[in-house]
């Protein structure tokens, strides 16, 4: 059995493991609650723009040129954008992601080259021996539109010339405090929704609604990027605070069990000290 010295040391070191991990969640629930704020406030502009989107590909005539981001072409080569933390510390979040992409991998019958966004999808990727065709890492936790650039041109260019032919994003969406689903779905071409009736409004465009369309749609995939990565953002703090409070809340059910067979053990310790003066003193009598 463990002595009192070493069942103390055992109950600072679980105790400083709890103190770290409260700390950590108390931090995890700040960003997360900055994280659903701005990924709530730009669900309004991206429900908009897909609706002028929408009305524009409606309008579409006959014999003009599609735009390239539009086009559907025969299936080649797929790009798929990875998103994923680039820490852990955040429960089955990242397993369950990395898991939804390997089975898509699986899938496919055509190659695929990744453009990672995080540390941990380019660490599985480069574990599954996947071609890895950029990666960034350290977007922080409150990523700019203009940090996101970089990875909307490399998949625009790519697909605008002919480099593949499909672009798919996976990330993990945040539903709830509790609950964030991996979602894995099709980026490139570009699928403008259906307009629902009562909902058509009639736009005037200017110059024309050609070149409005040219001008929006890579705006369109820049948002929809950005959106994804604001959504992957709040999943990450969720999970690593809903993790977070688990550990804490274990660590202080081990201190429990510990204090408990500290006393015992000093229970123990004492009565055979007893045991032993009044032995002594029965001797001497």
């Amino acid at each position: 059995m463990a002595t009192i010295r070493e069942i103390r040391r055992r109950i600072k070191s679980v105790q400083n493991t709890a103190k770290v991990t409260k700390a950590m969640e108390m931090v995890a629930a700040s960003k997360m609650r900055r994280a659903q704020e701005r990924t709530m406030a730009a669900r309004p502009y991206a429900e908009k723009m897909q609706q002028v989107l929408a009305d524009l590909a409606a309008q579409h005539r006959s014999g003009e040129e599609v735009h390239p981001l539009l086009q559907q072409r025969e299936v080649n080569r797929i790009a798929l954008i990875h998103i994923t933390p680039d820490r852990g510390l955040c429960g089955g979040l990242v397993a369950n992601i990395n898991r939804s992409v390997a089975s898509f991998i699986l899938e496919q019958n055509v190659p695929i080259t990744t453009v990672v966004v995080g540390r941990k999808g380019r660490d599985f990727m480069n574990r599954s021996g996947q071609e890895v065709r950029a990666e960034f890492t350290q977007l922080g936790d409150r990523p700019s539109i203009v940090d996101i650039q970089p990875i909307t041109h490399i998949v625009i260019d790519d697909y605008t010339n002919g480099l593949i032919d499909e672009v798919y994003v996976s990330y993990t969406r945040f539903v709830n405090t509790m609950n964030q689903q991996p979602v894995l779905w099709r980026l490139l071409p570009v699928e403008p929704t259906a307009i629902e009736p009562g909902q058509n409004v009639e736009y005037i465009y200017e110059p024309s609604p050609a070149e409005v369309l040219a001008e929006l749609l890579p705006r369109f995939v820049e948002k929809e990027l950005y959106h994804v990565i604001l959504e992957a953002i709040a999943s990450e703090q969720s999970a690593r605070m809903v993790a977070m409070r688990s550990a804490t809340d274990n660590a202080k059910e081990i201190v429990e069990e510990l204090t408990l067979t500290y006393n015992k053990v000093r229970q123990e310790m004492v009565t055979k000290e007893l045991l032993d003066i009044v032995g002594g003193v029965a001797a001497l009598g």
